[in-house]
């Protein structure tokens, strides 16, 4: 007769339990969502208020308040992620991001709305924590490092159209408004006519967007003009009409924007952001110098670069603000003919002053023949390179939004996450972690 099978207890762990606790119960002190909200607390989101219409006494559902859409988009940003349908999942199944919303339900339409409608408000956000660094003496501009990325774009190099063909894709777009349009108005039932209002909807701005890909044309005809090529060769996107055509680090040629930003040398602190649908980073030392100019009141004393960005045109605009740091490009051999002498290494040293160069140009290459200055240059890849690699690390591979409007503004909460990051390192002081407040409010008056 067999032994008695023993009998013991296994784990269940899909057994539903229900027991009491709080959100503030589910992070530990010091997590990163406690300081990102210790952060927000302390900003001025008088901006961000001003766009709310429910008003106490009034009619109509309460607003989220900014505070909790901004926490959500900063942490979300730091932890590498850029779909506001995703975020808006994780404010259902992460503590982390439920402990930010505090109860308040969030949909991913709202989160949408608030990243791409508010560029201007991140912009003024950056300009006043800069300030604040500056007051405190940690930001200090001695130097800052600018570089760009290119960044793709939210559209695919299938949506690329020439002109004949986006002319016959916005004939078919507009009959298609149209149809739609007198199917709503004969059809009396009113769940068919909601259907077929959001199927015009979608037409009208599909046509509007090849609209634009046909506006765009002139400017890209243009350019290929520049660059000795048929400008009826220009082809725009039918999906995102500013995205432009970039190489990209991989070789392949795709739809991008060129995200540039400035950095602060000692804090590692981003100073300045800026998107262009250029592929090129000559023309962008000028603007991005007056950009951090006017944002801190102050230029830096010196500006360290690649060796993309010192045109002389550009080296001429900014003489007067800073000092340049940039390579100074080698002189291109010259294959000799039969019967002619080598140049002697005098005659072609690059850093000697050359015929037609401005005062600008030749200090240029004098300030970059002294060792001092090729000592001070070799932060710059450790500055700028490492910033546009944190980005990169943190989800900035593809852009989630479409316009360039909208790319400025996803473009600020990286720098603003960063920043935030570098805070917490330099003056941790400001970041009081306690339940539910900030202890840095007296430090922020």
């Amino acid at each position: 007769m067999p032994p008695p099978k023993v009998r013991v207890l296994h784990p269940n762990r899909h057994q539903l339990e229900l027991r009491p606790s709080d959100l503030d119960s589910l992070l530990p002190e010091g997590h990163r969502a406690r300081l990102v909200w210790g952060y927000v607390e302390r900003q001025n989101l008088e901006g961000l208020y001003a766009e709310i219409k429910a008003v106490e006494g009034g009619v109509g559902r309460a607003a989220i308040a900014p505070e909790i859409l901004f926490a959500l988009w900063l942490y979300a940003t730091l932890e590498g992620i850029g779909s506001a349908r995703g975020l808006a999942r994780l404010t259902q199944e992460h503590d982390a991001y439920r402990w930010i919303c505090g109860g308040v339900r969030v949909n991913y339409h709202t989160l949408s709305d608030f990243r791409s409608l508010n560029g201007v408000q991140f912009d003024d956000l950056l300009s006043a924590n800069l300030a604040s660094l500056m007051a405190v003496g940690v930001l200090k501009l001695q130097a800052v490092a600018q570089d760009g990325m290119r960044v793709r774009a939210s559209a695919g190099a299938s949506s690329l159209r020439r002109k004949d063909r986006l002319e016959g894709y916005l004939d078919a777009a507009k009959q298609r408004v149209a149809e739609l349009k007198q199917q709503i108005d004969d059809d009396p039932a009113a769940d068919s006519r909601r259907r077929k209002a959001s199927r015009e909807r979608a037409a009208r701005e599909r046509e509007t967007r090849i609209q634009a890909a046909l506006d765009r044309l002139t400017e890209l005809g243009e350019i290929k003009q520049r660059q000795g090529k048929d400008p009826e060769e220009a082809r725009a996107s039918s999906t995102d009409a500013e995205a432009t055509v970039m190489k990209m680090g991989d070789g392949g040629f795709r739809p991008a924007y060129n995200v540039q930003y400035g950095t602060d040398v000692d804090s590692q602190i981003i100073v300045g952001v800026d998107v262009v649908t250029s592929g090129s980073d000559q023309g962008q030392l000028a603007p991005m110098v007056d950009q951090v100019s006017e944002r801190c009141g102050q230029t830096p004393e010196q500006w360290l670069v690649d060796g993309g960005y010192p045109a002389h045109d550009q080296l001429d605009a900014v003489a007067d603000q800073t000092e340049v740091l940039a390579p100074v490009p080698k002189p291109k051999k010259k294959k000799l003919k039969e019967g002619e002498q080598p140049v002697s290494d005098k005659q072609t040293d690059p850093y000697a002053p050359k015929a037609g160069d401005s005062a600008a140009v030749k200090s240029w290459r004098g300030r970059m023949a002294t060792d001092e200055a090729k000592e001070r240059y070799k932060d710059r890849a450790a500055t700028a390179e490492c910033v546009n690699a944190q980005a990169r690390n943190r989800g900035l591979q593809r852009l989630p939004v479409r316009g360039l409007d909208k790319v400025k503004g996803v473009a600020l909460l990286f720098a603003l996450a960063h920043n935030l990051i570098r805070m917490v390192q330099l003056v941790p002081e400001w970041f009081g972690i306690g339940i539910g407040t900030s202890a840095t409010h007296e430090m922020a008056g």
